[in-house]
C-alpha cells in the first residue's frame, strides 16, 4: 500500500492550507482524514461541503448518526466508525443507537430502522433501490427529498471511507477509545 502524508498546515499544498483551517475551526485540531485529503485539496474541499451540506439537511441528529454510521459499518471503515461515534457523542445522540450502529443489531425505533434498511440498499444497490425498498421508506415518514440527501451523504462517505482505506488512515487520539472493527 502507497504510504500517505499526514499534512499540516506547513506541508499541505498551498490550495489546502485554507481547508485545514477551516477543519481546525469546526473540529479544533485537523483530523488525520482531512491530513490525507490534503494531498488532494479538490477532495477535501468537496469532502468540507458535502460534509456540511449534510449537516444543513432536512435529517436531525440521530438520523444524521443513522446514514453516516450505517455506511461507515458497511464500508468496515476502521477510521470514520470510531470518528462519527465520538461525533455522535457530541451531537448527543443516545449510545444506544451508536451501538445498534456499530454493533448491526436492531435500532430502538422503527423510523430508524427504516433509514438503515433503506440508506443499506442504496449503497449495496449503488443506487439501484426496488420500488420496495422506496415504498417502506416513504411510508415510514421521510420524504423524496430525503431519498436524495441519503445519496448526499452516500457521496461524502464514499470519498472518507475510500479514502481511509487506501491510506489506512490512524485513528486521530480523541476516537481511540471508540476502536472498532467490523464483525465477521
Amino acid at each position: 500500500m502507497a504510504k500517505f502524508t499526514l499534512h499540516d498546515k506547513q506541508s499541505a499544498p498551498q490550495e489546502s492550507k485554507g481547508l485545514l483551517e477551516n477543519s481546525v475551526e469546526a473540529f479544533g485540531m485537523v483530523p488525520n482524514l482531512h491530513a490525507v485529503m490534503a494531498e488532494a485539496p479538490g477532495l477535501l474541499e468537496a469532502y468540507q461541503q458535502l460534509h456540511q451540506l449534510f449537516l444543513d439537511s432536512s435529517f436531525d441528529d440521530e438520523e444524521v448518526t443513522v446514514v453516516w454510521q450505517t455506511i461507515n459499518v458497511e464500508h468496515a471503515c476502521h477510521y470514520c466508525v470510531p470518528a462519527h461515534t465520538g461525533i455522535a457523542k457530541n451531537m448527543n445522540v443516545d449510545d444506544t443507537i451508536t451501538e445498534a450502529l456499530r454493533n448491526e443489531t436492531p435500532l430502538p425505533t422503527d423510523r430508524l430502522e427504516a433509514l438503515r434498511e433503506f440508506t443499506l440498499a442504496l449503497v449495496r444497490g449503488r443506487g439501484n433501490v426496488d420500488q420496495k425498498a422506496v415504498d417502506a421508506f416513504l411510508e415510514a415518514g421521510f420524504t423524496k427529498r430525503q431519498i436524495l440527501e441519503v445519496i448526499l451523504a452516500t457521496a461524502q462517505k464514499v470519498m472518507s471511507n475510500y479514502t481511509n482505506h487506501l491510506a489506512e488512515t490512524p485513528v486521530d487520539e480523541p476516537f481511540q477509545k471508540f476502536e472498532w472493527h467490523k464483525a465477521s
